[in-house]
């Protein structure tokens, strides 16, 4: 799964309609440069590509009073909804996603309803469990990464893994129980995104 899809298309869906230069800023904005594939070149790319695959819907618009090509702007579209939530919970529950795919989803989690992300961090716990419990089907934590040579090592690292993801997976959802975070559906949303001409610190250029 690639984190820099849905990226692309949550940022579209938040602000309803936008051009390249807006999604790119947006993602700096997120520091998405720094942990994902989201570059500049990345960007465009998958807009052009979720465009072809009707995922977005591009609009040209009044080219530049500079004389330069229309600026396309972007939509989001029905099966681009349907693909941006299918990658959206995909991301928020397999142990195995990238930390680009699980940060992508984390900043769009409040898309959801409560309930539900506090549903889908569950199964991630129990996925997490599961992957943890086929490791130490092979090697024991309480032995020591040497019993298997410095291999054993990569199993060590596996187990601190799933153990340290399942403790921030928990905070988590204690947090969102207590009331953290505006939901779907629970009123005025966490406006992540920049306005129309709103100066970004973080942009690269």
């Amino acid at each position: 799964m690639s984190a820099i899809r849905l990226l692309v298309l949550g940022a579209v869906r938040q602000h309803g309609r936008a051009h390249g230069y807006q999604v790119r800023n947006d993602l700096e904005y997120w520091g998405a440069h720094e942990w994902s594939n989201a570059k500049p070149g990345s960007v465009y790319h998958a807009l052009k590509q979720l465009a072809k695959q009707h995922l977005l819907l591009a609009h040209e618009v009044a080219p530049s009073t500079a004389g330069g090509p229309p600026r396309i702007e972007y939509e989001i579209t029905g099966r681009g909804t349907e693909e941006y939530f299918a990658l959206l919970r995909a991301s928020l529950t397999s142990y195995g996603q990238r930390m680009d795919v699980l940060s992508a989803g984390i900043g769009f989690i409040v898309d959801l309803e409560r309930a539900e992300a506090v549903s889908l961090l569950r199964e991630r716990l129990k996925n997490l469990a599961d992957w943890r419990s086929a490791v130490t089907g092979h090697y024991l934590p309480e032995g020591g990464p040497e019993q298997l040579g410095h291999i054993g090592e990569v199993m060590n690292f596996w187990v601190h893994s799933a153990d340290a993801g399942a403790e921030w997976t928990r905070g988590l959802i204690a947090r969102i129980e207590a009331g953290a975070y505006v939901f779907a559906g629970e009123g005025d949303a966490f406006v992540g995104v920049l306005a129309e001409g709103e100066e970004n610190p973080y942009a690269t250029g």
